[in-house]
């Protein structure tokens, strides 16, 4: 069987009295990243996720009146194929958000909390959102992604100083009858991964868990379980955060929706995969921290949020 053609054509056209139903036309085929060969002619590297486009914009075509065709094509020769993969250059918008990541970075003293994670939230939400229709990348999408874990860590450097090192070697599991009814400690003003840690034990691993917020890690009492700092029984092991070394050493790594939310953690709290969520569930937790300064009734409140985020996570993942 031979391949896939490499191209999709979608041809429309919307009587020009039509005036709403183009624009929506329009901007529905400019969020998904098309190219535009010209008025009412838009490209797509052929994929599944392409077509899935293409004939939602053609049935809105056909329902505003007017008519489409999507069509499957190869480029002529190696010079008309560089000439369509050029139509998804995306190095304008990249040199825009690589010049906002500095002015973030460089401006980042004279903010609050709030105001820097919001700033950054954003700018991880369009770094995702460029990348999902950055179809040919290359060195300024990583440029970008490098720019945008440099910010990260320097916020979380500024607002979050304690966040410790990551220890060598294995991870090895752990039985959940030892840390019933436990106090586990960890340090206050809760964050991504220590908010996501405290669900997590009181969710899956030890439900009568009760919590002790340190000023400083040295305080830990010697009879509660310690994490996400350096020395504690449970913290950053290689490259895996707090969130995933706890999943792994209770086995809970294997649960989808579980590795799903580690995923998250893991790009909020020390860079890494995008993950669509990652930007909202950020603001989200600034908001939250900002208002509450009682960890504990921070838990609970993020909690709430946990909870929605691993329903979602655990239903069946529809076909790209």
């Amino acid at each position: 069987m031979s391949e896939a053609p490499t191209w999709l054509m979608l041809i429309n056209s919307v009587s020009g009295e039509n005036k709403t139903a183009r624009m929506r036309i329009w901007r529905a085929l400019k969020s998904s990243g098309a190219g535009a060969l010209r008025d009412g002619v838009y490209v797509l590297p052929n994929s599944k996720s392409a077509r899935a486009v293409f004939q939602e914009q053609a049935e809105e075509v056909v329902a505003a009146g007017g008519a489409a065709h999507i069509l499957p094509f190869d480029s002529h020769d190696a010079a008309q194929q560089r000439e369509f993969a050029r139509l998804f250059d995306r190095g304008a918008e990249y040199a825009e958000l690589f010049a906002r990541l500095a002015s973030l970075k460089a401006g980042m003293a004279k903010l609050d909390e709030v105001e820097a994670r919001r700033q950054a939230a954003a700018l991880r939400r369009d770094v995702a959102a460029l990348s999902a229709i950055d179809f040919f990348p290359g060195p300024a999408r990583s440029q970008v992604e490098g720019a945008l874990t440099d910010a990260e860590a320097a916020l979380n450097a500024r607002f979050s100083p304690d966040e410790p090192h990551a220890a060598k070697g294995a991870i090895p599991k752990r039985e959940r009858a030892r840390y019933r009814g436990r106090t586990w400690a960890t340090r206050r003003h809760l964050w991504v991964d220590r908010v996501a840690s405290a669900w997590l034990i009181r969710r899956f691993i030890d439900p009568r868990a009760k919590f002790v917020w340190l000023k400083k890690a040295g305080d830990c009492p010697k009879t509660a379980v310690g994490f996400d700092f350096d020395g504690a029984e449970f913290t950053h092991v290689g490259a895996r955060v707090t969130f995933e070394v706890l999943a792994a050493s209770f086995g809970l790594d294997t649960d989808r929706a579980i590795a799903r939310l580690g995923a998250l953690v893991h790009c909020l709290d020390i860079g890494g995969v995008p993950v669509p969520e990652a930007a909202g569930f950020a603001a989200i937790m600034a908001g939250a921290r900002a208002q509450q300064a009682d960890d504990d009734k921070l838990l609970q409140g993020m909690s709430a949020v946990l909870d929605a985020l691993y329903a979602s996570y655990a239903e069946p993942v529809a076909d790209a």
